[in-house]
């Protein structure tokens, strides 16, 4: 084979593999990672010492640091970042949570293949609701990640769920769009629902529907909720509910919704209910 024509072959050769290279990283990436000049400008938010805390969560080295500084951007800190063109984590939060419930349907489907559709929605619901999430991201101390305002900061410290929920969703689509849909499922499955199974929250922790089952299993009334306070500024606010039957209080919970405070109510609802439960089984053998 001539020089020339062994040059045009190796041209040919490498055009092949660097048309295949690109379709192959196009199905696996995400189009969004071509949009990164107009909608992730660097905010220089992550110390260093941060970044290496990230990647040892995530267990790998990260591509574009500033992916996962809008991911861990509050909006109550917005304010103080002179960087133009500059976002909360809000709109990655909403890519994240359509690829978590996706990612996590793929799991329970290949996982749990002898149970009903039914079934496998009410586990999905379980895992990807603010609770379960909460707890997977203070498990990978991703609190001590977030960048927020002093007054956020002091409601995450009294338990604020959503916003290491929604930092957690931001930072599923970080990856994604940073090292694409394979590591995102990695992350998904070997980071979060393993933490999930751990800490047994593949059940129903619905505890407005356990305590309405209850009753009516018991012949009691419907639970009603109610208001009792509300407190905090706008942006961190925090509900009191307590649960009444037959005009009887239950239960008291608080939460950063309502519909938090409502399930933290029938939880210690339910807490009540079984501790009179014992108590009468007490009550009735110390009479035999």
């Amino acid at each position: 084979m001539s020089r020339s024509a062994s040059q045009s072959f190796k041209n040919k050769l490498l055009a092949a593999l660097h048309s295949f290279w690109q379709r192959l990283r196009s199905a696996n990436y995400s189009p969004i990672e071509g949009l990164r000049q107009r909608l992730f400008p660097r905010l220089h938010t992550l110390s260093h010492q941060q970044r290496r805390l990230l990647e040892q969560m995530l267990g790998f080295r990260i591509g574009e640091c500033a992916y996962y500084e809008q991911a861990l951007l509050h909006r109550s800190e917005l304010p103080r970042i002179a960087t133009a063109g500059a976002t909360s984590n809000e709109r990655l939060e909403f890519l994240g949570d359509a690829l978590l419930g996706f990612l996590t349907a793929e799991y329970l489907f290949a996982n749990y293949p002898h149970l009903p559709e039914g079934e496998l929605t009410k586990m999905r619901t379980w895992l990807v609701n603010r609770r379960t999430l909460a707890i997977c991201a203070r498990r990978l101390s991703i609190d001590r990640l977030l960048t927020m305002s002093s007054s956020a900061r002091r409601a995450l410290e009294h338990g604020s769920e959503a916003f290491l929920a929604d930092a957690l969703e931001a930072l599923i689509a970080a990856v994604y769009i940073d090292k694409g849909l394979s590591v995102a499922r990695r992350l998904v499955q070997e980071r979060l629902l393993s933490i999930a199974e751990q800490e047994q929250l593949l059940q129903d922790t619905n505890y407005k529907s356990l305590l309405l089952e209850h009753l009516q299993a018991h012949g009691e009334g419907l639970p009603q909720y109610k208001v009792l306070e509300e407190r905090g500024p706008d942006h961190s606010k925090e509900f009191v509910v307590g649960v009444y039957v037959s005009e009887q209080c239950l239960g008291i919970g608080t939460g950063r919704s309502k519909k938090d405070a409502e399930q933290c109510a029938a939880r210690r609802a339910l807490e009540t209910l079984e501790h009179r439960r014992l108590q009468e089984n007490v009550d009735g053998a110390s009479h035999l």
